[in-house]
């Protein structure tokens, strides 16, 4: 049987249903200490006063922490600084008596239990030295700073790309423009699992910690240069994740505070945020995006114009590659970008969910759809029209792009031949109908990574990696990429990861493990091969004498000829001839850069809304997302994947917004009933169509990143559609029933 590209259900779901998978807020040392987290009350200032005498008479209370009294930390900026951190001064967790956001934490109560420690931690008096903040994007539009653009190889991958053309001037000439300014809030991710770390205090002074977070071994670094210890005391295991989509890409706060707890008195603590405290961490930044299309008559572009604002930190840079997607995407001789990133008195924006694309992809899709509607030519005839097969950018060929696939057969099956162009024309007894659709794009990225394979002489394998199973399924495709690479039955693969210690592998992100895990398992895979045959070639009168690597496989438990599979030897008996009971390789692969050929993934979405006409109530009722991202490896887990990100893409159109008080700078919706995601009551019809699409360049695999893309272009469909439906265009998201002209 061949598993790579077979339906296959999660080799960890037993374990998850079950409750046999233990997550970093579940492990259970003996003599375990809880950690009940106090933040800051105000967005910008000093502490004037932390008062904890009442605190420390509770009984069953055993410390608390504040700058005054932690453990020593390190005081140089770099050891604060992880693999993804952006320019600046990252954040130094109960270091001094600053204050730079609402909700930073300023002190930690540590009990024998966490009611206690909460209790104790209520008991608390804290005083500021208040001083001025702005939260509010909108007052710092005019004095945000640019950013320098760059070429295609550029040392800033994030900064907008360099202008082509003479785009004002073709703008100016068009013989049709759009001009339209996009509003995307921040959003918070709200995954199920809370950010939690278990720091298990070793007999011998060392730290095992548990900890929720898309990078073992970035965090391992993290912890041992800020607590100032030896790399090799420092372990941290992250075997389950309970959702991250960006926000466990960099180490949280809490994983510092068990560890210093952990240090200060010498037994095992526990730090759990609270819900509220999620909306302390990282977030999707808002952005104000205007965006400038101009075209010919028959909608042949002819300009575009990208520019953004995006919100970040007053101590950190953070900021993607906002506006370079506009480019991209469509033929066009005349583009130009501006981004400008504006420092708030908030903690630094994050990662979230196809950064960038989903959110720069929604401003160009709604201008193109706005394009359309003025050239008066149907959307999808417009971006055929445009339809690149290069990047524009640079002006290399994709190694593949069958993106018009997506569009036919996305189309087809969402039935987009029927729509009737005029808005307000579609109905459904009293409910306005609306058809809307729009391109995804994404990155095909891969990475540095290594995998260790021990083979056992009774058929069995264990593969190995540092890397993190963010819930995107890594166990279960390891395991079927493994067990076609060796030939073993998929039940004959034990798949480890998220532990620091196991080999190298970057933090789990940016849809670029799969590739890059599948690829660093058949690297390893060759080398068990290749120690197989020098041992089957040894054998007496072994039918693959003088047969060359090239020339043998794997398969149903044996070595054989791939030219005459009679020719053939059993994996155990080869190992058993050669006193070997285990095979172990340890291999690091690494992916040359290609200059020659563009790598993406794409994606065709049609979104069908309905909408009350009286009341506003707007239901996404069918989505189509049709995805051409090379060889799929698991359609089940791929499929679900993509239909993540879609009910994402419904809960950016519809509903997700952090709303903050301005006047304190502070989060006012910080739970997850105020903070409105979508439910199954508010996700209907979601089909999801996987083109072929075969690449022989981009990797030997052929593999592509599938995570992000499913998000990207969805929020875009449903803005077009509630157009289609109303006639009322809201380019302000989340689209609410207060934003939509009613009778």
């Amino acid at each position: 049987m061949t598993y790579i590209g077979a339906a296959t259900s999660r080799v960890d779901g037993l374990a998850k249903v079950t409750g046999a998978a233990k997550y970093a807020a579940e492990i259970r040392p003996a003599g375990l200490a809880h950690g009940a987290v106090i933040t800051s009350t105000i967005a910008r200032g000093q502490l004037k006063r932390i008062d904890v005498s009442e605190a420390l008479k509770v009984k069953g209370v055993l410390d608390v922490l504040t700058h005054l009294n932690r453990p020593e930390m390190s005081a140089d900026d770099q050891s604060y600084k992880d693999d993804v951190a952006p320019d600046g001064s990252p954040f130094r967790p109960l270091y001094d008596d600053r204050i730079l956001f609402d909700g930073q934490p300023i002190a930690l109560v540590v009990a024998e239990t966490l009611e206690v420690a909460q209790y104790a931690a209520s008991l608390v008096q804290v005083e500021y030295d208040r001083g001025p903040h702005i939260t509010d994007v909108h007052r710092r539009m005019k004095e945000a700073p640019a950013l320098e653009p760059t070429d295609a190889t550029g040392a800033d991958a994030y900064a907008p790309p360099n202008p082509r053309g003479a785009a004002e001037k073709a703008f100016a000439a068009a013989d049709v423009r759009h001009q339209g300014e996009y509003h995307v809030p921040i959003e918070h991710h709200n995954p199920i699992e809370l950010f939690a770390s278990t720091a298990i205090f070793e007999g011998n002074g060392k730290l095992t910690i548990y900890d929720k977070t898309q990078g073992v071994q970035n965090v391992q670094r993290y912890v041992s240069r800020v607590l100032k210890m030896k790399p090799e005391d420092v372990r941290i295991m992250s075997p389950f994740m309970g959702g991250g989509f960006g926000s466990g890409l960099r180490p949280q706060y809490q994983v510092i505070l068990a560890g210093l707890a952990a240090l200060a008195l010498k037994r095992s603590v526990r730090v759990v945020l609270t819900r509220q405290q999620m909306y302390g961490l990282g977030y999707r930044p808002a952005m104000v995006q205007r965006i400038e299309l101009g075209a010919k008559a028959d909608g042949t572009l002819e300009a575009v114009m990208h520019d953004a604002v995006t919100v970040t930190s007053q101590y950190e840079r953070f900021y993607r590659q906002e506006t370079g997607w506009s480019g991209l995407l469509y033929r066009c001789d005349n583009a130009k970008y501006a981004h400008r990133i504006a420092p708030l008195d908030l903690v630094t924006s994050c990662d979230m969910r196809a950064p960038s694309a989903a959110t720069g992809v929604y401003a160009l899709e709604c201008a193109m759809d706005e394009l359309a509607v003025a050239l008066g030519i149907d959307p999808l005839e417009l971006r055929l029209k445009c339809y690149s097969d290069r990047d524009q950018h640079n002006g290399k060929p994709y190694s593949s792009k069958n993106l018009r696939e997506c569009y036919h057969q996305g189309a087809e099956a969402f039935g987009w031949g029927k729509r009737n162009p005029e808005p307000r024309s579609m109905r459904d007894g009293s409910d306005l109908v609306g058809w809307g659709m729009a391109t995804g794009v994404w990155e095909a990225l891969q990475v540095p990574i290594a995998v260790r394979i021990v083979l056992t002489s009774n058929g069995h394998a264990e593969v190995s990696c540092a890397t993190s199973d963010i819930g995107t399924g890594t166990y279960t495709i390891m395991a079927q990429v493994t067990a076609d690479m060796l030939g073993l039955p998929l039940e004959n693969i034990t798949v480890k990861l998220g532990d620091s210690t196991l080999p190298q592998s970057p933090v789990e992100g940016g849809s670029w493990i799969a590739a890059s895990v599948a690829n660093g398992i058949a690297t390893t895979a060759d080398a068990v091969r290749r120690e197989l045959l020098g041992l089957a070639s040894k054998m007496p009168d072994s039918p693959l004498a003088g047969v060359v690597l090239e020339e043998v496989k794997l398969a149903d438990g044996k070595i054989v000829s791939q030219h005459d599979p009679a020719r053939g030897i059993s994996i155990a008996d080869a190992m058993r001839h050669g006193g070997v009971d285990r095979i172990e390789q340890e291999k690091a692969t690494r992916f040359a850069k290609d200059e020659t050929q563009a790598h993406n993934v794409h994606s065709a979405v049609f979104a069908e809304v309905k909408i009350d006409e009286e009341l506003g109530i707007i239901r996404v009722t069918r989505v189509v997302s049709a995805v051409a991202a090379g060889r799929i490896l698991n359609p089940k887990t791929a499929s679900s994947q993509i239909l993540g990100g879609v009910v994402w893409g419904i809960g950016m159109a519809l509903h997700e917004e952090t709303l903050i008080d301005h006047g304190f700078g502070r989060v006012m919706n910080a739970n997850i009933a105020e903070y409105h995601v979508p439910v199954n009551a508010d996700i209907h019809d979601i089909k999801v169509i996987f083109v072929d699409e075969p690449d022989q360049s981009i990797n030997r695999l052929g593999i592509k990143g599938l995570g992000e893309i499913g998000i990207v272009g969805v929020a875009a469909a449903i803005a077009n559609a509630v157009y289609h439906a109303t006639g009322t265009r809201v380019r302000d998201l989340p689209i609410t029933l207060d934003k939509l002209d009613r009778p």
